[in-house]
């Protein structure tokens, strides 16, 4: 059995390392945000013959320093590419780069419409989407709590949610605080998808953890609690192998996703690897330590 929450000194002191990194990140670079969230320009052409492939249109646009454009292809033939703000010089240079490429003697690449767009996300959405993920955040506290009543010793049942909540803060922390990083070395822009990836780490890192603490509750129920970081180790080790086998299997396919998926979805795709490995570590290594910490501490104050 291993011996995880006797060493859990150098886990907690790993991730503590990691998420103030991610909070320095964070506040020196900042998220870069992407065209979702600044608006920019909308260009819409029509090309000669077959339309080209997403992948490629990137690739013979790739020297003008475009940063992230989303490609869209119409039904009526033609393609719809969304960029940042470009000044009239830049407009003419995508339009030439075009045409080199696809245009010939008897077939144009037609410009349908250039037009400048506002931002897909208004700052009401932004506000009312901070305050979604606050009352999600209280009422897992709540149901934890409510369903974990039944072990309300050693440790009150409402700290299973506090402390589940506090490593899905860890691992969607972390994850910004690499995609900061990413943006101020590589220009790797955040938009709806990264957003969408966030929120779906949310929801996997407070599920894993929950698994474990299942397991903790059911041991409380059939065994003495007397050695409860002794039952918490017991726990994981149990559970151990599904945390594996179910993250393992998650991120192949993630990182097949991030090769193969094209690059609309490329950094979607590394959100949700970075993040989904962080919910799985955190559960194991962050998550049922604080736990201990928790009843530790409890512990000392009441002797």
């Amino acid at each position: 059995m291993l011996n995880i929450i006797g060493k859990r000194y150098i886990n907690l002191t790993i991730s503590g390392t990691l998420f103030v990194v991610s909070i320095i990140a964070l506040i020196i670079f900042g998220l870069k945000p992407g065209n979702d969230f600044t608006g920019g320009s909308l260009l819409e052409v029509k090309f000669p013959g077959n339309l080209p492939t997403n992948a490629e249109i990137q690739t013979v646009l790739a020297p003008l320093n475009l940063n992230q454009i989303t490609i869209q292809p119409t039904s009526n033939g033609s393609v719809m590419l969304k960029m940042r703000n470009l000044t009239e010089a830049e407009h003419q240079a995508v339009l030439t780069t075009m045409r080199a490429k696809y245009e010939t003697s008897t077939a144009k690449l037609l410009e349908l419409r250039f037009e400048t767009i506002g931002p897909a996300v208004s700052a009401t959405l932004k506000q009312k989407t901070l305050w979604a993920i606050i009352l999600v955040v209280l009422a897992h506290v709540v149901y934890i709590g409510y369903a974990f009543r039944k072990v309300a010793r050693p440790v009150a049942s409402w700290k299973y949610g506090v402390v589940a909540e506090l490593a899905m803060i860890h691992d969607v922390t972390i994850t910004m605080g690499v995609f900061a990083v990413l943006g101020h070395f590589l220009n790797v822009e955040v938009d709806i998808p990264f957003v969408v990836a966030c929120l779906t780490v949310l929801g996997y890192s407070v599920n894993d953890t929950i698994v474990i603490f299942d397991r903790i509750r059911e041991n409380i129920i059939r065994h003495s609690s007397e050695d409860f970081p002794g039952m918490v180790n017991k726990a994981i080790n149990e559970t151990l192998g599904r945390s594996i086998n179910t993250t393992v299997t998650t991120l192949i396919t993630l990182t097949a996703l991030f090769i193969f998926g094209g690059e609309s979805i490329k950094y979607f795709s590394l959100a949700l690897l970075v993040g989904i490995f962080l919910g799985a570590y955190s559960s194991i290594f962050v998550a049922s330590p604080l736990l201990v910490e928790w009843f530790n501490w409890d512990r000392r104050k009441n002797a």
